[in-house]
């Protein structure tokens, strides 16, 4: 077995950090926008007086990032060639996101919106995958050049982890003499409408409450008559773009549904798996950070005149971190590995506890590891002045949003137990 990293993946990397001194720490120096990333983040960041939205000139500091990123030949990696990509594949990916992780907070890497210099694009699998060729057209490369933005519509207020008791239901009605679809419901938690041009709406079609049947993905405009954005929801870590909606007979044609009629549950589930590994990496990476901040905060510090790090105290909780660091980048590795070596839909028939187990233990880590350098910093860590605040409120969505960490395990136990996957029985 070689567990060696890719030299031509440690060459790359090297490149994107050289491209990062060269290009991207200087932005963040330009005109004070070293305060998106100091003490003032938050509000910096924030509308307050738009209903919590990110403010405008954060948004186009991103965009630039992007925008350099793409020009390099970086941004699109993770994307097919076809795209402009580099056809990146879940080991490079994961690696990449664990190390820029590492790094600590900037422009390279700022996970609160799913920004990075090296970007993840989940539509693309799935419009890849189960869109016509005029969507892949519109939708993949209008995705790349800004023209199109899709937001994802599945959860509902009454209805989170269980999509399939939906109640935003949709009937074919046609209208001058075309055929096409009335939905009426409600969503919530749907990151991106402010900018969105599309929301991927997921509604029930036929079937029975309950079943995986039923349920289909409409591509509905924005904005459209029926659509409101009732309110944008305040969350632990701001700014939000996470809005409540409500459809009331917004209609659409029959070409607005992206994959087969009532198979839209399995197009939803079609891409967690990536986009759970790589999410496991960055918060890998990010405990790795809280970690190391520590160790070197605890041989710096002197109270009483010796070193913090003296202290079992301090050393024994950090180095529990630590092996579950090290422990977890294996599991993630191999796992991303394994990804990369089987066809697409095998992934959910045999490893998916696998991705998983990565996610939520690595969600859960990041906060470990984050509380626990607040710890080790003190007064001065819990402050805004250090990161660590930011990184636990950042990742504390991930034990909710990327699949709740009750359902992930669920998972791994429907696996482990044989319901599931290679041991399942009858």
């Amino acid at each position: 077995m070689d567990f060696t990293i890719p030299h031509d993946l440690e060459d790359y990397y090297a490149e994107l950090v050289s491209f990062i001194e060269a290009e991207i720490e200087p932005l963040v120096a330009k005109d004070d926008n070293i305060r998106f990333f100091d003490h003032r983040r938050e509000n910096a960041r924030t509308d307050w007086d738009r209903g919590g939205l990110p403010n405008h000139e954060w948004e186009d500091l991103l965009r630039q990032a992007r925008k350099v990123a793409d020009e390099a030949g970086h941004w699109r990696f993770s994307a097919p060639k076809k795209y402009g990509g580099k056809d990146g594949s879940n080991l490079w990916m994961a690696v990449i996101r664990d190390r820029f992780a590492q790094r600590g907070l900037g422009l390279h890497n700022d996970l609160q919106n799913e920004h990075s210099i090296v970007g993840n694009f989940p539509f693309v699998a799935m419009f890849e995958t189960f869109g016509t060729e005029a969507q892949k057209e519109e939708f993949i490369l209008g995705g790349f050049e800004g023209t199109r933005r899709v937001a994802f519509g599945l959860t509902e207020p009454d209805h989170g982890s269980d999509a399939t008791h939906m109640e935003t239901r949709a009937v074919r009605e046609t209208r001058d003499g075309v055929d096409g679809w009335r939905i009426n419901g409600e969503k919530m938690w749907i990151t991106g409408m402010h900018v969105a041009t599309h929301c991927a709406l997921f509604a029930r079609t036929d079937g029975e409450d309950g079943a995986a049947r039923g349920i289909t993905c409409f591509l509905v405009p924005n904005p459209t008559e029926g659509l409101e954005i009732e309110e944008w929801m305040w969350t632990f870590n701001m700014p939000t773009d996470h809005p409540r909606l409500s459809f009331t007979d917004v209609w659409v044609p029959d070409s607005a549904i992206l994959g087969k009629e009532g198979r839209g549950l399995a197009l939803a589930q079609s891409f967690v798996h990536q986009n759970r590994i790589r999410q496991a990496a960055s918060s890998l990476g990010a405990a790795q950070f809280c970690v190391e901040e520590s160790v070197k905060y605890a041989r710096e510090r002197k109270p009483f005149g010796e070193e913090l790090a003296r202290n079992q105290a301090i050393q024994f909780p950090l180095v529990e971190l630590a092996t579950q660091c090290e422990m977890l980048r294996l599991l993630i590795y191999k796992t991303a590995w394994e990804m990369d070596n089987m066809p697409h839909e095998e992934i959910e028939r045999t490893i998916s506890d696998k991705v998983s187990m990565c996610n939520y233990w690595a969600n859960r880590l990041v906060c470990e590891a984050a509380d626990r350098a607040m710890q080790v910093h003190g007064g001065i860590g819990y402050s805004r002045h250090k990161p660590f605040e930011h990184i636990y409120r950042h990742h504390r969505r991930y034990r909710i949003t990327e699949g709740a960490e009750e359902i992930q395990m669920r998972k791994v136990g429907a696996y482990l137990f044989g319901y599931l996957g290679p041991r399942r029985q009858g």
